[in-house]
């Protein structure tokens, strides 16, 4: 018998919880749930989920950001892919790379001063995010993409299978 795929989803809003878990139950995902960074890394540590949703303003403004790249730096959890979910617009480019673009974007009047970038390339899928931390320095880390607030199905779905 096939074990079902686990997914934590980290989000401190019962609305979306609820939305995305009802969504991803009936496809079949174990899903598992989590407040806040502290609880999501206990979580990561125990269950091992095959993914993680991770939103981004929890307790502190760029939480799921500060977990993002924990995982990233942490062997023990570096090989669970994650999405970022949040209601900011995706920057979508199709030049050579994601990080490249952000840096581009940066330099641009129109988006020098955003706090965050969450930038796509729409030919290779991949995937990152730049963003001014309290003293203003920027921080890149990759994704694997994002998942849009408030929570579409069909999107939703799509990109965790693309990930699972």
């Amino acid at each position: 018998m096939e074990t079902k795929k686990r997914i934590l989803l980290v989000e401190d809003d019962i609305d979306v919880i609820t939305v995305a878990k009802t969504i991803l139950t009936k496809e079949g995902y174990e899903i598992d749930t989590a407040m806040n960074k502290t609880e999501a890394l206990e979580k990561l540590r125990n269950q091992k989920p095959d993914l993680a949703i991770l939103d981004v303003i929890m307790t502190t403004q760029f939480e799921g950001f500060e977990l993002a790249q924990e995982m990233l730096n942490n062997p023990e959890f570096n090989d669970i892919p994650f999405l970022i979910q949040s209601s900011i617009d995706v920057l979508v480019t199709s030049k050579a790379t994601v990080q490249q673009m952000a840096r581009e974007y940066r330099k641009d009047p129109n988006f020098k001063d955003l706090q965050v970038l969450l930038v796509k390339n729409i030919t290779d899928g991949s995937a990152g995010i730049d963003y001014k931390d309290e003293g203003g320095k920027s921080h890149w880390f990759p994704v694997k993409g994002f998942i849009r607030k408030p929570v579409e199905k069909d999107k939703l779905l799509e990109e965790v299978k693309k990930h699972i």
